[in-house]
């Protein structure tokens, strides 16, 4: 057996005409589902299996929850130098195989290899910094007297504790790198975790389980329950030894959790309409280089896309020329190749989404000036630019999740702020100016939860907490606020007698 093998050993039940079949993670041990059943995942660019994934019954994630709850008093005893060295060691392993996890997040996403290489490298990092996290976790004390004369003899010893279960439910877009980050920090606090990965790529996340059951973190403190249908995810999240659910998803979904949850802690973070904002004073070519990767990276399948451009009309004929200019220069092509740019959306239904959005702009008046080509019997979609597009259309305000960029003309700044501000959803906004004035006044106006100034929106590995507010879910994640949001405070206080 090679080291390879070895390393992947039980994962899966064999191969069916070469195509592997995964079980799920449940307990340390990789399981399949209780009724034998499995489910295809299918390539985008191909339309091809490319994995049979064990479907879950309601049997499985009931285990999955009890295996959670049985192992969380061992994480919270586990010591933070111990949770450290555990997250440590499943980051050199990710690191030393993590070429099987890019060939899966490629086959089962569609996602061109060159963006692969940088969730996959994001991931490990974000690994990495959870190892820092855990030894970071400190408390407080408090002298009585601080506040009032009451109790002015005692002393209170202030300490974090996990929260116990955390459910983690993900979407298709970052099958690493978001499951990552829920899986990290939930760890580092000392919290258990059962995850839930979407459907149309799963694989990812059982690979990560992997390398922290091989790092040595106990049984059943990680949990991945792979399946389908919306009675799976009701199930889980009305679970009652939930502590914590963190979801990253659609709007409608994550509204359909909150009102399901009850008074588990929640983090959401949801749909987004993110606006481009270009002012007379931008650096016009700046503007446009960051507008178009803002709209295009990763097909606009992104929550934090820039999909609506609402640019001052002073500049606006110029600066659809540049971006015309930008979009020509993204290379379409397979996903298997480091040039690709622009690989196929993730299933039919998404590309319709995009079609019927477009047609009804076409319809009330935008102009197609670039793009729409569709490769016959394929996912894959030109970039489209569409210039002359009002308020009256459904593409100004409804979330695209494809690469389909709307520039907006209107009259001024002040205009552009109301427009973006008029839209249910407040993930992230960008703002482009050279004028220090109009970029705070921007910064303080817009109703979002990041302003990014000069740039399209990034979260990187959560340098800087990120989330939204309104549609756009609640609650902040990223390094150090996701491993605070996943503990409460105790307090001990001590009363001496004299």
């Amino acid at each position: 057996m090679s080291v390879k093998d070895a390393i992947f050993a039980g994962m899966t039940m064999g191969e069916k005409n070469g195509i592997p079949s995964y079980r799920m993670f449940i307990g340390g041990q990789w399981v399949e589902s209780t009724n034998g059943e499995t489910f295809e995942v299918v390539c985008p660019e191909s339309r091809e299996v490319v994995s049979y994934i064990a479907k879950a019954t309601i049997d499985n994630a009931s285990k999955a929850m009890e295996a959670a709850y049985l192992a969380r008093k061992e994480m919270e005893y586990l010591s933070p130098v111990k949770r450290s060295e555990i997250l440590r060691k499943a980051a050199l392993l990710f690191q030393a195989h993590q070429d099987e996890v890019i060939k899966r997040v490629v086959l089962e996403t569609g996602k061109p290899i060159s963006e692969a290489h940088h969730e996959i490298a994001a991931a490990i990092k974000r690994l990495e910094y959870a190892a820092e996290e855990a030894k970071s976790i400190k408390g407080e004390s408090i002298p009585g007297g601080t506040i009032s004369d009451a109790g002015v003899k005692q002393t209170a010893l202030l300490t974090r504790k996990p929260l116990g279960i955390i459910l983690g439910i993900t979407p298709f877009n970052y099958p690493c790198f978001i499951p990552m980050s829920k899986i990290a920090p939930a760890l580092a606090a000392g919290n258990t975790i059962v995850i839930k990965p979407a459907s149309s790529n799963p694989s990812p996340v059982l690979y990560l389980a992997k390398f922290l059951q091989e790092a040595g973190l106990p049984d059943g403190a990680i949990n991945v329950v792979t399946g389908e249908g919306a009675e799976l995810g009701d199930y889980l999240s009305t679970h009652p030894k939930v502590n914590m659910i963190s979801f990253t998803g659609s709007s409608k979904v994550g509204n359909r959790i909150a009102r399901l949850a009850g008074k588990v802690q929640l983090h959401l973070e949801l749909g987004g309409k993110c606006p481009g904002i270009v002012s007379q004073k931008a650096d016009l070519d700046l503007a446009a280089k960051e507008c178009v990767k803002g709209g295009l990276k990763f097909s606009g399948q992104r929550c934090d896309s820039l999909s609506r451009f609402l640019i001052e009309e002073k500049v606006y004929d110029k600066f659809v020329e540049k971006v015309l200019l930008e979009v020509k220069k993204w290379k379409i092509g397979e996903i298997f190749d480091e040039e690709t740019q622009i690989g196929p959306l993730i299933n039919e239904s998404a590309l319709m989404k995009v079609l019927d959005l477009i047609d009804d702009a076409v319809a009330k008046g935008a102009k197609v000036s670039l793009g729409k080509e569709i490769a016959k019997d394929s996912l894959l979609m030109s970039p489209v630019v569409l210039t002359d597009v009002t308020t009256k259309m459904r593409i100004a305000w409804e979330e695209t999740f494809g690469p389909a960029l709307s520039l907006i003309k209107v009259k001024n700044f002040e205009e552009a702020i109301s427009i973006a501000n008029m839209s249910e959803y407040g993930l992230d906004s960008s703002v482009f100016t050279q004028d220090i004035d109009e970029a705070m006044y921007a910064a303080n106006h817009l109703e979002s939860g990041t302003v990014q100034i000069n740039a399209a929106p990034a979260h990187g590995l959560g340098n800087f907490p990120f989330g939204g507010d309104e549609e756009s879910g609640m609650g902040r994640e990223g390094i150090g606020y996701s491993v605070y949001d996943m503990t409460k405070v105790h307090s001990i206080v001590f009363n001496p007698k004299k």
